[in-house]
């Protein structure tokens, strides 16, 4: 491609820098405003001629009035029908004061549509229109979202929904979509502003006085000491799972308050499916429907095994299809629960519109263990007991001695040359990425089976020794088999069924057979109390594109080193996860990676172009992120 496609790592902050200067200086004269109004029914658009439009629209959602940033003025923006095997054009067009774009998040297509500013497009310039173009080969339900700047927490993200040329497998009588998010009065810029600044910011829920008396008295002294001293020295805290709460965060489903609620019709005897999209800027949502059980038929668009289950936890960007089947006599709630359990969003399911059903109260807010800081002894992360917080186990607490972490002396490195390098301006042309793609082919026979994930250990790269990465997991876990922090105890403790990823087996056979060629070992990782997020220890603006060839088999294993959960999107291609059945290899876009464990998936390298790699919580994309080249 020529010079001017090449990402400029720069592109992401200038983006930010110019949606704040437009905000701070009235957005121009010649810029129109309408109000978002928020109702239970939203717009769906079907077809395969698309006119859609970026704009301001001024919205309420808190009792004070602030400037949103949609889609043809509508929050969340209008759901798109797609029917598989057509070919759509969608014309966007850009009203806002600053470069905008659109990412059709899971879709399968040229890398020059899929919308990534300075990698795969120019980006939309203010008042341009850009015209997307390309076939539908696949079904199921995905959304899209800009992916300029922090326009997505604005309210710029929406639902596809792709009907199948062939029979649906999945029976039912009708469908909802159920869009999940966050909304801040705050503009976005001010709230990563204030994590850069004190990374905690935004979490109230340090220790107390009583809770170190209630430590002292199920633990005793001597292991309280050791547990307090561990958290001290290491400069976090236990209470730190997500970098945003309800503080600021008003949660959102279908673009409705808590107060509100959305509302779905039924009529009697029928099969509801619900198009759950997790299309927040921060937020792991736990989902469940007291009363009622939920059977799970697809996994980012993707038909699966239908697995029967009370809850499931959907990471940013994350969708999941569920069948439910509800008596005309009641009205249900669907309840969606932050991770860090400060807030929730939730809808009624009701055959009748005069109906409400209770609101659940929330569960307890989780803390961080061993187990999420890679520290776990004899505990591979496929079961685990449980305290008052439902985390912790026999094996977690009073072991500080024996740290599976290594947070050893970071002096004495100097990384300046990362720092200074312009990497805006070189041209990767005609350089070679054999050297720098992570990858630890040792021979076919030594490589794990297909399915069934890697034989490696942990390497840590000497990038990620420094003031800028503050945890390293040594005792590596298997993620598949966790349901996550916060749910770990609910089968025993509430009787609830959580789904987890060793539980979604694809309904149709592996496409791909082949055993991995090599295995590429990337690390998530970040200081935390600095608000710093890299991949090997190295951010996006000073790291080099992750080369892989066209056509090959690849295994990709992601090792979390920090105790954050990171959902990681992966653009182009599928990550298939290896959860143990080869044959039925599930195939996601994005995959969550819990604290202190690894996940590995397999990738065909089938899409030529550059594409990006990132966690999709917002916040941390600036610097955990990647691009991947496939030529």
């Amino acid at each position: 491609m020529k010079n001017s496609f090449m990402l400029s790592r720069r592109r992401f902050v200038t983006g930010l820098a110019m949606s704040s200067a437009a905000l701070g200086l009235g957005l121009g004269a010649n810029l129109s405003f309408g109000t978002a109004h928020r109702q239970s029914t939203f717009q769906v658009l079907t077809g395969n001629q698309f006119d859609l439009s970026i704009g301001y629209q001024t919205v309420n959602m808190t009792g004070k009035e602030r400037i949103a940033n949609t889609v043809n003025g509508s929050l969340p923006a209008p759901v798109l029908r797609w029917k598989e095997g057509e070919t759509v054009t969608l014309r966007v067009k850009n009203n806002l004061a600053y470069d905008s774009s659109i990412h059709w998040h899971g879709m399968i297509l040229a890398s020059h549509m899929d919308g990534v500013p300075g990698l795969s497009f120019d980006g939309i310039k203010p008042g341009d229109t850009y015209e997307y173009h390309f076939d539908v080969n696949q079904s199921g339900t995905y959304w899209y979202h800009s992916h300029s700047g922090f326009q997505e927490q604005s309210g710029v993200y929406g639902a596809i929904v792709i009907d199948p040329k062939e029979p649906d497998p999945v029976a039912y009588d009708r469908d909802h979509v159920v869009v999940l998010s966050d909304w801040t009065d705050e503009v976005p810029e001010k709230v990563y502003a204030k994590l850069k600044k004190q990374s905690h910011y935004y979490n109230f829920r340090e220790r107390t006085a009583g809770d170190l008396w209630r430590d002292i008295k199920e633990k005793g002294v001597s292991a309280t000491w050791n547990e307090r001293q561990m958290w001290n020295q290491m400069r976090m805290s236990e209470t730190d799972i997500a970098d945003v709460t309800g503080y600021t965060y008003t949660y959102l489903m279908n673009g409705m308050t808590p107060e509100d609620g959305w509302q779905a019709l039924f009529n009697k005897s029928e099969k509801v499916r619900l198009r759950f999209v997790n299309a927040a800027a921060m937020t792991i949502f736990d989902v469940r429907i007291p009363g009622l059980k939920m059977t799970v038929v697809a996994s980012d668009g993707q038909n699966i095994e239908p697995v029967t289950i009370d809850e499931f936890r959907i990471g940013v960007a994350e969708t999941y299809d569920v069948v439910v089947e509800p008596n005309d006599d009641s009205a249900y709630t669907i309840f969606a629960q932050s991770i860090d359990r400060t807030g929730y969003t939730r809808g009624v399911l009701t055959p009748d519109p005069s109906w409400t059903a209770d609101i659940p109260q929330m569960d307890d807010a989780p803390i961080l263990v061993h187990r999420d800081m890679g520290m776990a002894h004899g505990d591979h992360g496929t079961h685990g007991g449980h305290s008052h917080h439902g985390d912790a186990t026999s094996t977690d607490m009073g072991h500080s001695q024996h740290m599976g972490m290594d947070h050893s002396k970071h002096q004495g490195m100097n990384h300046s040359q990362h720092t200074s390098m312009d990497h805006g301006n070189m041209n990767h042309s005609g350089m070679n990425h054999s050297q720098m793609d992570h990858s630890m082919n040792h021979g076919g026979s030594q490589l794990g089976k297909a399915g069934f994930g890697t034989n490696s250990e942990i390497k840590h790269a000497k990038t990620e020794f420094g003031p800028h990465v503050d945890m390293r997991t040594e005792m590596m876990q298997n993620g598949i088999y966790d349901p996550g922090i916060g749910l770990r105890d609910h089968q025993t403790r509430y009787g609830r069924k959580v789904l987890t990823y060793a539980d979604i087996r694809n309904l149709t056979p592996t496409i791909d057979t082949r055993e991995p060629e090599r295995e590429i070992q990337l690390h998530l990782t970040g200081n935390m109390s600095r608000y710093m997020w890299s991949m090997d220890g190295i951010k996006f603006a000073d790291a080099e594109p992750l080369a892989l060839k066209y056509g090959e088999r690849v295994r990709i294993v992601l090792v979390n080193d920090t105790m954050m959960t990171h959902p990681v999107h992966l653009h182009g291609v599928w990550s298939e996860l290896e959860t143990n059945e080869p044959n039925y290899i599930p195939r996601k876009h994005t995959i969550m990676v819990q604290p202190g464990s690894s996940v590995s998936y397999l990738v065909t390298a089938d899409a030529k172009g550059k594409w990006a790699y990132h966690c999709h919580l917002l916040y941390h994309m600036p610097g955990m992120m990647r691009e991947v080249w496939i030529s």
